[in-house]
């Protein structure tokens, strides 16, 4: 498989929660980072916006993220 990510990432695990504009959130895990971008492990993808704010728990870090592919139960996104 080739690689298309711009920059590669880095194995991690950890909480964040994906929120929205209208005050909502979701809790995730952060399975991979990279300073463009992250792999996103959620309880599903149903109803999670193309563009959203992501808050990375343990370091209170927060990324506009915009989404480049969905899956069953993740989600890759390029940080804004």
């Amino acid at each position: 498989m080739e690689e298309r990510r711009k920059k590669p990432r880095h194995r991690t695990l950890k909480t964040g929660a994906i929120t929205f504009d209208h005050g909502g959130g979701v809790d995730c895990i952060v399975r991979n980072l990279s300073d463009v971008g992250a792999c996103l492990e959620i309880e599903s993808p149903v109803g999670i916006p193309e563009t959203f704010m992501l808050l990375i728990k343990p370091e209170r870090i927060q990324r506009t993220c915009h989404i480049a592919w969905r899956s069953a139960r993740r989600i890759g996104v390029d940080f804004a």
